[in-house]
């Protein structure tokens, strides 16, 4: 595959790179560059500049308001977005139930739900994971019972990624418990966080932040219209979903940043009076980084082809989020082990935006630690890598 661009491909990426250097604030970069901590209103206003321009949905069809981009043309937009600091568009409405609601609902859903997905004027959450039904998803216990015009849902989700700030969430329920198989009898139900009995309790991890929560019902009451394609077929839009969020955990772009600022980093730290980076075997271990990270970007690049033309992405999903997630991980080790003893985390001040930064001069080392400690999640969220290591030999080897 020829990975140089073409002349309008250039004209392309030089025209994104003029409108983000115009239309991100700089208080949105800041935070960025920062850890990536943004506010409720930061991630909206950046949403609603991308939904003026017609760049909040690039990937859905041109008939829902997608842009008509290429896959190269949407790797570039990517690319370019991290580059220049600018955050990602929040998956769980636009990535993730978008598509289960342009190929599974009714006209009507349609109407209802993708205009503010679109806009970025409704947050929405994903309500998937439960105590003792992670990986293992289909034996979730959430119920929903229909009484009449409404179903009736009781349980808990957790590991709900900002859904502190959630407006709607779109949830895996079990409608028929007396289901002989686990996969079955789970429908795909969307629910106003507003309804009453509806409870979200912040969960802090290991870095120090609130990012996640805990979503209990109890007895919240849900209008049968809400409910997603047929009953007790959910796990197949579960599947479906999964897919497109296993390919978005690839994080090539982001990847390609982080890996700028690494050098950036070990061109700043001194070892035996010289960088880092001039060390040999330091310079391998980023050489074989980058080597492994342009296969994943060419592997990426050839499943969005396959997809632009219909093709199921299949087990090749369930590849990227192994590598994806493997080799992010990595490139926040080796940013821990450049930053050295100024990213030490068990030092409380190590997670202050800022501290190693008055020290050190580099914000790269500020952020080290508590970047490192929650990118230790990405290979067990979107289904562990041991399941899809599972999904792969299913798929591929036939056992």
């Amino acid at each position: 595959m020829d990975l140089s661009l073409s002349d309008g491909q250039v004209r392309f990426r030089d025209s994104i790179r003029e409108f983000l250097k115009e239309a991100l604030p700089d208080d949105i970069k800041k935070a960025m560059r920062a850890g990536g901590h943004l506010t409720a209103e930061q991630y909206r206003r950046w949403h609603g500049i991308l939904a003026q321009k017609g760049w909040s949905t690039p990937l859905w069809p041109k008939d829902f308001g997608g842009t008509g981009w290429n896959p190269v043309e949407y790797a570039i937009f990517d690319e370019e977005c991290y580059a220049a600091g600018a955050p990602r568009v929040l998956p769980f409405g636009v990535s993730m139930l978008a598509p289960v609601i342009i190929n599974f609902g009714n006209d009507e859903q349609k109407k209802r739900f993708l205009p503010g997905i679109q806009s970025g004027e409704v947050w929405w959450a994903q309500g998937f994971s439960e105590p003792g039904a992670g990986s293992d998803l289909a034996s979730l216990k959430t119920t929903a019972i229909k009484d009449g015009d409404h179903y009736i849902i009781n349980g808990q989700k957790t590991w709900t990624t900002l859904g502190h700030f959630g407006d709607w969430i779109f949830c895996l329920v079990r409608t028929d418990t007396k289901a002989e198989k686990k996969q079955t009898g789970i429908s795909f139900i969307v629910v106003d966080m507003k309804s009453p009995g509806v409870e979200v309790r912040p969960i802090i991890t290991l870095d120090g932040s609130h990012e996640v929560n805990e979503v209990w019902f109890t007895d919240v009451k849900v209008p049968v219209e809400n409910l997603i394609g047929e009953e007790n077929k959910g796990w197949t839009y579960a599947k479906f979903l999964l897919q497109h969020e296993r390919i978005g955990i690839a994080g090539i772009g982001i990847s390609k940043d982080q890996l700028v600022q690494l050098k950036r980093l070990a061109s700043a730290e001194k070892k035996n009076g010289k960088p880092l980076i001039e060390d040999t075997a330091f310079k391998h271990k980023i050489a074989e980084l980058e080597i492994e990270l342009r296969a994943l970007d060419i592997t990426n690049k050839r499943m969005l082809v396959a997809a632009s033309q219909g093709t199921d992405p299949g087990p090749v999903s369930s590849m990227l989020k192994i590598r994806g997630s493997e080799i992010a991980q990595r490139i926040y080790e080796l940013k821990m082990e450049a930053s050295g003893l100024y990213a030490i985390p068990s030092q409380p001040e190590a997670h202050d935006i800022g501290w190693n930064g008055e020290i050190m001069g580099s914000l790269d080392n500020a952020i080290s630690a508590p970047a490192y400690l929650n990118t230790r999640k990405i290979s067990i969220f979107g289904g562990s890598n041991e399941i899809q290591r599972g999904i792969i030999s299913k798929m591929v080897l036939g056992f």
